[in-house]
């Protein structure tokens, strides 16, 4: 086995800090969705707990955590707040930037293990040049938490680029002007505004292929690195439709009808509709956690997925995310009328997970494309 797959008691996702922080991003979960960004102290806290070390190469000061400790990092706070859960999972980034020359992974690393780095891909931007260096300019939607980034990476076109796979820029957070244009129902405390360059000058070796080869040894970074973009983000679902799940039945074990019906845990339709999606939520669960350790045992014995077993992983988190999308969406029906008040939690986890189900990672047409795959028909650049 290569040595560098062992977690080595990094406790990730565990101990006294981490619980408190899960605390603490309860207690603020709503001012979050208030000022639509994440607070500073609490991606602070994430940095102090090691999300953003994760996967960075031990080399460096990193942890190289396996994919299912990450997974289960995230998907617990994502059981805490849904946008806080969906800002760290942006840890993954670790593995895009391992794309990267070793010499500039040295030079963002000098100063420590714990850097936070936002993208914003689409729509790639065509470049200018000066010499050898890259002049970038344009405007990027969706930068998921980019107000607490110290580097961004931005999506470009260059001359001569094949294979259908975007290219990104790395720039200093400071280069950029923010525009907050997030105003969204769900997943409203993400801060994932616009992204606005004016002329910035760009190395090419600051440049690397999001989804490339990895310009570093071990385990996780020969875990397929686009698939689990994918399901970083599906297990924010998942830890967000088991708060819905949780709530509801926490609420039905005590909560009378004003009409004098029997509390909801002794209805029948209740009893059903909780027993049918709480299976639901495992078996998807299940399938998204399983063919994991499938994928992390092919990179573990130095081997690269499969497209077909890469395809699976993509095919869990789309299954996943639309799952935890319906036991949301039915667990806020079961809420009743109390659940139509902006800040109750049963419409705030319903709204989070639609917007989960609605990544162009996990969105429905994926299904397509996965059954292409399985098919012999082929897949399409970044997928699987």
């Amino acid at each position: 086995m290569d040595m560098s797959a062992v977690d080595g008691g990094s406790g990730l996702g565990s101990g006294e800090a981490f619980a408190q922080l899960l605390d603490a991003v309860r207690e603020q979960a709503l001012s979050f969705r208030a000022a639509r960004r994440v607070a500073g102290d609490i991606v602070e806290r994430f940095r102090q707990v090691g999300i953003y070390r994760a996967f960075v190469s031990r080399r460096f000061g990193g942890l190289e955590v396996s994919p299912v400790r990450f997974l289960e990092a995230i998907e617990a706070i994502g059981h805490a707040d849904a946008s806080a859960g969906w800002v760290a999972s942006f840890g993954v980034s670790a593995l895009y930037l391992a794309a990267l020359p070793v010499a500039t992974l040295e030079r963002i690393y000098a100063s420590g293990p714990d850097v936070v780095f936002a993208g914003a891909i689409f729509p790639p931007q065509a470049v200018g040049t000066d010499g050898d260096a890259l002049i970038v300019s344009g405007r990027w939607p969706f930068a998921s938490g980019c107000t607490g980034a110290s580097l961004l990476g931005v999506g470009i076109s260059v001359p001569g680029d094949a294979g259908g796979l975007p290219r990104t820029a790395v720039v200093p957070a400071a280069s950029a002007r923010i525009e907050e244009t997030w105003n969204t129902l769900g997943l409203a405390g993400t801060g994932s505004h616009d992204v606005v360059l004016d002329g910035v000058r760009v190395d090419p070796d600051w440049t690397f292929i999001r989804g490339g080869e990895a310009s570093l040894e071990g385990a996780i970074y020969r875990y397929p690195s686009l698939a689990l973009a994918a399901q970083v983000l599906t297990v924010v679902g998942l830890g967000c439709a088991q708060r819905a799940l949780d709530e509801v039945m926490a609420m039905a074990a005590g909560r009378r009808s004003i009409t004098g019906a029997p509390v909801m845990a002794d209805r029948p339709y209740v009893q059903t509709v909780i027993g049918e999606i709480s299976a639901q939520l495992s078996a998807a669960r299940s399938f998204f956690y399983d063919v994991t350790h499938e994928a992390w045992a092919v990179a573990q014995g130095g081997e690269n997925a499969s497209e077909a077993l890469a395809n699976r992983v993509r095919l869990a988190s789309t299954h996943a995310a639309q799952i935890c999308a319906e036991v949301a969406r039915r667990c806020f029906e079961l809420g009743g009328i109390a659940a139509v008040q902006n800040d109750h939690i049963l419409g705030r986890c319903m709204q989070d997970c639609a917007v989960v189900a609605q990544h162009a990672f996990m969105a429905r047409g994926n299904y397509e494309v996965a059954g292409r795959v399985m098919l012999g028909r082929g897949g399409r650049p970044g997928y699987p």
